[in-house]
């Protein structure tokens, strides 16, 4: 026993000694990773971002090489310092101050001092950096634009800050990341992977070579391209359509919920955030209080919806059966109800479902919310329902869609009204004004084009989503699950007459294009701001919904346009544009367009001194 014991543990000690030592040798790398290691140095090979196309494979986003002035401050040595900045173009006092923060961030490590030089100052520099000890230069690929629209769907390429590499070790000083639109939610599939060389220094600081031969270094990986769904033509056209004037249009493919253009106005030239002056047009931009072209207004100005939001009404009441196509309602000019309250409307006479939508009867639609909510033995059952009904079309929700920004609207509940009302006493004449898209209610702009997509599915939407192809990967699956609304299939086809009504014998029959079967609805929306404090009503907001073509819809579209009187003098005809632009590729109704690209409303928003010309609900 004893003559085996002994061997035993001299072998079993052994292969113990062999395992950690082969661990810490070949597999444990930890050691040569670690920042401060003064033998090592490491260098990263930045790939190219992946390229973005539109849906018919037009190229939008590639990218252009930049280079940035690296310091490792430890390093930096015996410098005629007047000289370097003289070359760089920088005073004494930012050539200290960056020295300054690159030694906070670490004295051992690389950080960026001076970003993006062009070809030209990375020449000129290039030639004397042997003379500058602790500086090299970092070449990376900034973007490049090859068209000077959807800004606001691109996002932009910026450096990472501080809380940025703590919350996650992929980032460095000096990288880049996504920010705002497709760059922000799909930065994992467009950064790539950075390559990483390990060079062994001497113990005179000197390189001599890759460590261990490279077994350890990595090479670049290029990020994955992304195909949009955005259709590039369509989106310029309405940006086009929208210059000197401000709101937003939102158009989706109704069978996939694909977004086929999301225009802010005004925008910017994406082109403007990339380079050495991107801060400075940053800033120029985000100080702009009044146009906000950073607000993107398809998805984060909350509007009443005005009349569009009677397609609402009217469904809601053929669900709960407190009406059918058929039922009428006398309209003298207006509504009575309350104590004396009256809720004027342009129409006249007896008005049905099909007439009802088609002229945009206030009356009409004040009747049949009040039906629905009376159904109910109380009215916080009523207003659930109808909130319900509401919420399923995916108004008063975060949309969920693949972009950033969003807000949730307002759709308010018997909750909201208790709130308000803790004693009780409201009921449904305390709310009708609801029933025609003002009152408590608030949607986007996207919202909307959402519930007309819905509406021309007859009863079904998928979340609207910008990507349509991912290269080498499947696109999340929320964005290809069906969403079915509570009203039955069978009430649509009513209400779908009555929006082709509105183009053949309503309020929109001046904006028809021939030849195409539009389904539409007008809208005008109060429009209150605070003006030095003071609460003032400006001209109204334009609203115009639509889908096209009637059978087999191919674009559903949703137009704002800020202090636009009613809806069929701006936003309906921009609405008409836009869809026989992306059915046709082509203008026939070159009055319109020619009213549009010309007209400004300008002189609207400049009586506005102060505060935003549109309601925003925090």
């Amino acid at each position: 026993m004893r003559k085996v014991l002994l061997p035993t543990l001299i072998i079993v000690s052994a292969i113990v000694i062999v395992a950690r030592l082969f661990y810490l040798q070949i597999i444990d790398d930890s050691f040569i990773k670690k920042s401060d290691n003064n033998a090592i140095k490491i260098k990263y090979d930045y790939p190219e971002r992946g390229y973005m196309f539109d849906r018919n494979g037009v190229l939008l986003v590639a990218n252009q090489p930049s280079y940035d002035v690296m310091v490792i401050p430890k390093d930096v040595k015996d410098i005629d310092i007047p000289e370097f900045c003289k070359l760089l173009k920088i005073t004494q006092e930012e050539y200290e101050t960056k020295i300054k923060k690159a030694t906070i961030y670490s004295p051992r490590l690389p950080s960026v001092f001076l970003p993006q030089l062009n070809k030209k100052e990375y020449a000129g520099f290039q030639e004397k950096i042997r003379k500058y000890p602790g500086f090299y230069i970092q070449k990376r690929s900034l973007r490049d634009y090859q068209v000077n629209a959807a800004a606001n769907v691109f996002g932009y390429i910026a450096q990472v800050n501080d809380a940025i590499i703590k919350k996650n070790p992929y980032y460095k000083s000096g990288d880049l990341i996504g920010k705002q639109g497709v760059e922000e939610v799909y930065e994992e599939f467009l950064r790539g992977t950075k390559g990483v060389k390990y060079i062994q220094k001497d113990r005179f600081n000197r390189d001599i070579g890759s460590y261990k031969e490279g077994i350890y270094d990595t090479i670049a990986v290029q990020g994955e391209d992304v195909t949009l769904s955005l259709d590039i033509e369509l989106q310029k056209y309405g940006e086009s359509l929208m210059i000197n004037k401000r709101g937003g249009i939102v158009a989706l493919e109704p069978k996939t919920g694909e977004i086929l253009a999301l225009v802010s106005a005004p925008s910017y030239d994406p082109a403007i955030l990339v380079g050495r002056d991107r801060s400075k047009n940053y800033l120029k931009l985000s100080q702009d209080t009044l146009a906000m072209p950073l607000f993107d207004r398809g998805l984060l100005a909350e509007y009443p919806p005005g009349s569009p939001f009677k397609i609402m009404t009217g469904l809601i009441g053929l669900q709960e059966e407190v009406i059918d196509e058929n039922m009428t309602f006398h309209c003298s000019h207006g509504f009575s109800y309350g104590r004396g309250a009256f809720m004027k409307c342009h129409d006249a006479g007896d008005n049905n479902l099909h007439t009802g939508i088609a002229h945009s009867c206030n009356t009409y639609f004040a009747n049949v919310f009040m039906r629905t909510i009376n159904k109910y033995p109380k009215p916080t059952y009523g207003v659930d329902a109808w909130s319900n009904h509401l919420k399923s079309f995916g108004l008063g929700n975060f949309m969920g869609y693949d972009l950033p920004a969003g807000r949730k609207g307002h759709i308010p509940d018997s909750r909201y009204y208790k709130r308000w009302y803790p004693n009780g006493g409201w009921r449904s004449t305390t709310i009708v004004s609801n029933s025609i898209g003002q009152g408590e209610v608030s949607t986007t702009p996207i919202q909307l084009a959402n519930m007309m997509a819905a509406v021309a599915n007859e009863g079904y939407y998928y979340t609207p989503h910008i990507i349509k192809k991912i290269k080498n990967h499947t696109i999340d699956k929320k964005y290809t699950t069906k969403h079915v609304t509570t009203v039955d299939k069978q009430y649509f086809k009513p209400v779908i007459e009555g929006l082709f009504a509105v183009y053949n014998e309503g309020t929109a029959r001046s904006l028809r294009v021939e030849g195409i079967d539009i389904c539409g609805k007008t809208g005008t929306a109060e429009n209150k701001t605070k003006i030095n404090g003071v609460t003032t009503q400006l001209t109204d907001h334009s609203i115009f919904v639509a889908f096209a073509p009637k059978d087999n819809p191919k674009i559903a579209i949703a137009v704002f346009v800020e202090n636009g009187y009613w809806g069929a003098r701006w936003a309906g005809p921009i609405a008409s544009l836009m869809l026989e632009k992306y059915l046709r590729g082509k203008i026939t109704r070159t009055d319109l367009e020619k009213r549009m690209l010309e007209g400004s409303l300008q002189s609207e928003y400049a009586k506005v001194t102060s505060g935003q010309p549109f309601r925003i609900n925090q």
